[in-house]
């Protein structure tokens, strides 16, 4: 996917397992492997507010994620991404 958009890539995030290349804001690079696909991230509590899809679902120019790795969620600019690829279709 090049050119990343928003709409597209929260699309290919909730059905997939997708790869995100993207500048962090100090200037490192960083390749995650992550998703919002609903059997994959927690359910939502009110303890961790970043769980709940109302939060993370509010600015179109970041995108908050399950990162598979780290267990735990992270984020990325959608201006920042470089590259944008799915890994896993679950």
């Amino acid at each position: 996917m090049d050119n990343v958009n928003y709409q597209d890539a929260l699309s290919e995030l909730k059905q997939s397992i997708c790869e995100v290349t993207f500048t962090k804001v100090n200037g490192d690079e960083r390749v995650m492997t992550c998703t919002l696909q609903k059997d994959l991230i927690p359910k939502a509590t009110k303890k961790d507010p970043l769980t709940e899809t109302k939060v993370r679902e509010i600015n179109e120019n970041f995108i908050s994620v399950w990162d598979i790795n780290a267990q735990g969620w992270r984020g990325f600019r959608v201006a920042n991404v470089i590259a944008f690829k799915q890994v896993a279709d679950v």
